[in-house]
């Protein structure tokens, strides 16, 4: 059994905590999944990731291209070791998801706080199992593009989107309505509030208020979650 262990590890991310230096290791097998290269931040694959390593996606992928770049003498070692040996490297990484409980989270995370912030964008609502934060803060990016009267299940816009993110026409347009209650301009009210109402209000206060193209570049960059060539890999 080999773990690789760098010696010269220098970091560039937000939190360098949360980095482990074996996570190198699952990071460049993600690297070298078909098509190989740097994988788009918000790819399924990336996701799945950053999820299983608790470290969020946009920092991920700013760990992919330093792994990308091969500056210091610890990650041009990796890739002389493993680049070409992709079965060396698949036991290893498995050597080590087992080592750190991976497949038994409940021990990994045995007497840490497991207080979760972007990881609820990818969970299911409990008032709506088939939506999640992440469907909201797209669904949102497009409510800013619409008009009131054009936010109905029959606009191109919406089919095209829902299509995108596997849901109804109907239930992006319900999505959209529950958003003008939220929306300051429009000073909505209604008889009987709808579920979503809590969950969509506060990715109204996480976004609503963003320049309309800060939230068109998020948006541009979740969609890749969704995108089905990810779903085959």
């Amino acid at each position: 059994m080999i773990i690789f262990i760098f010696a010269e590890s220098k970091f560039i991310m937000a939190n360098q905590s949360q980095w482990q230096e074996d996570y190198w290791l699952p990071l460049l097998q993600l690297y070298l999944r078909k098509p190989v290269g740097i994988k788009p931040a918000y790819s399924r694959p990336m996701v799945l990731l950053a999820l299983e390593l608790n470290i969020p996606p946009k920092q991920l992928s700013e760990q992919m291209v330093t792994l990308d770049k091969r500056e210091s003498a610890s990650l041009q070692q990796l890739w002389k070791r493993f680049a070409t040996h992709q079965k060396q490297l698949s036991h290893e990484v498995q050597t080590m998801r087992e080592m750190r409980g991976f497949n038994h989270p409940e021990q990994f995370y045995e007497g840490v706080s497991k207080a979760e912030t972007w990881q609820t964008d990818f969970r299911p609502l409990e008032v709506d199992s088939i939506l999640t934060p992440l469907h909201l803060i797209i669904i949102l990016d497009l409510y800013f593009r619409l008009t009131p009267i054009t936010m109905v299940s029959d606009t191109p816009e919406i089919k095209e989107l829902a299509s995108l993110l596997a849901l109804k026409p109907e239930k992006v347009a319900e999505v959209m309505c529950v958003f003008q209650l939220c929306d300051p301009y429009l000073s909505r009210l209604a008889f009987e509030v709808s579920d979503l109402f809590a969950a969509c209000h506060d990715v109204w206060q996480r976004y609503g208020n963003l320049e309309p193209n800060v939230l068109a570049r998020e948006a541009a960059l979740m969609k890749e979650y969704f995108k089905t060539a990810w779903h085959k890999n």
